[in-house]
């Protein structure tokens, strides 16, 4: 027993001469106590076991080498520590040396390009007859052009498509001939008797704000100066009569021909043949003429009356009046109208007698005739293309529901035609020939 103390005592002594040893004192399995301890060996420098994480270390600092030479720092020789080390870091900043004669040579060859374009750019380009002469030709006059193709560089730079055509463009690719009128659809009734015969309308290509293409227009047109304008939010709105403002007009307006398109109201001044642009947010007259020659307030009306000489009307093109003169006789003028200046871009005259019809649209382009006014069931009756020039019969069914029709406007945007029929304001869908612009009904 004194022996085994002595000789813990001699092991404890020569522990706390090493600068690494360990004490610890735990029992066994069997419950025995156990004292056990660790020294440092002086002859072993490393375990075998610590090798790979010395071999780790090792490569995490050379692949820190690397970033430092990359980035330009410090030489490398000092962080190696191994032959092994250093080959492999001699391989790699061989590698990194072909690498930098390739940059250097595409930079060459960059360059020759670079400096060959601006060559040719300076020089003027050779214009030849034509195609067949492409090759080298004489022809007995002159020197021949070079053997082989005139190869020349042209800049194609690419040139957005301003949005007022890019959206005629699409207008166009949506545009096809009227082939139905779906069934009525009311909207509200007028409560007094101004409201007898009138207008009403959304505009199709609205600006924005303070009127949107929600925002309904109203016009009643049974007083003897009709200038009174209601604006209402929309169509709840004005099912429900509540107008969100009255607009006073500064000239008084000769029947139902009116129109509202990109924010104006276009309309034509009493008893004259002035037509009249009003700006809807400035509430002012921006634009006046009148139009060539067209008959007014009586001499060629609709077959109701009303003095519905000239019909202004919007759709997909543009623009529109409905008119007649006397070099016309009576028939239907069509004129397409600057919606800026109201100055007449272009007229074709029609063999349809506008006194024989009860009213008339446009839908892309081409005019559409009502046969009647009254009779519940009726047709469209004649159809005038402008991009032909050419007119034909109809017999596409229409309706009159309340038996007395005095406007007739076409919605480009909602696709509709919108009606006042007497005291009723009324939508009815339309169907296009090309599947793509149809309205279901």
């Amino acid at each position: 027993m004194w022996m085994r103390f002595a000789l813990l005592v001699v092991f404890m002594v020569h522990v706390q001469g090493q600068d690494r040893a360990s004490f610890r004192r735990s029992g066994d399995r069997y419950g025995r106590c156990q004292y056990t301890f660790s020294v440092d060996s002086p002859v072993e420098s490393s375990c075998p076991g610590t090798m790979e994480t010395e071999n780790l270390s090792a490569r995490i600092t050379l692949l820190e080498a690397v970033v430092s030479r990359v980035l330009g720092a410090e030489t490398l020789t000092e962080t190696l520590r191994t032959p092994g080390d250093m080959d492999e870091m001699r391989q790699l900043l061989q590698e990194k040396e072909q690498l930098d004669v390739k940059v250097k040579e595409l930079q060459r060859q960059v360059e020759e390009l670079t400096m060959e374009t601006e060559k040719l750019r300076e020089k003027p380009c050779l214009s030849l007859p034509n195609s067949e002469d492409r090759f080298a030709v004489n022809r007995g006059s002159g020197p021949a052009v070079s053997g082989a193709f005139l190869e020349m560089k042209a800049e194609v730079s690419e040139v957005p498509v301003p949005p007022k055509v890019q959206e005629d463009l699409q207008n166009s690719a949506d545009c096809g001939e009227l082939v139905a009128v779906g069934e009525p659809e009311t909207h509200q009734k007028a409560n007094s008797i101004t409201g007898k015969y009138g207008m009403w309308f959304q505009d199709p290509k609205s600006p924005g704000a303070p009127y949107g293409p929600d925002t309904v227009w109203r016009v009643e047109t049974v007083s003897n100066e009709v200038r009174e304008l209601y604006a209402y939010e929309n169509l709840e709105q004005l099912a429900r009569g509540y107008p969100m403002k009255v607009l006073l007009l500064p000239e008084s307006m000769e029947s139902t021909g009116a129109t509202v398109y990109r924010g104006s109201l276009y309309y034509q001044r009493k008893q004259s043949p002035t037509l009249l642009r009003y700006d809807l947010t400035r509430e002012d007259v921006v634009a006046q003429r009148d139009l060539p020659y067209p008959g007014f307030h009586g001499q060629y009306p609709y077959s109701w009356g009303g003095y519905t000489d000239i019909d202004l009307a919007a759709d997909e093109k543009g623009l529109w009046a409905i008119y007649s003169t006397e070099k016309a006789r009576g028939a239907i003028v069509i004129s397409q109208l600057d919606p800026e200046n109201l100055k007449v871009t272009r007229s074709w005259e029609t063999n349809i007698q506008k006194k024989k019809v009860a009213n008339a649209f446009m839908v892309c382009g081409r005019l559409y005739t009502v046969a009647s006014y009254r009779a519940n069931s009726t047709t469209l009756n004649f159809s005038f293309d402008t991009a032909s020039g050419q007119s034909k019969a109809l017999n596409v069914p229409f309706r009159n529901r309340y038996g007395y029709n005095s406007m007739i406007d076409y919605n480009a945007a909602k696709r509709k035609l919108y009606s006042w029929d007497n005291f009723h304001m009324v939508t009815y869908d339309v169907k296009l020939t090309r599947a793509s612009s149809q309205s279901s009904f």
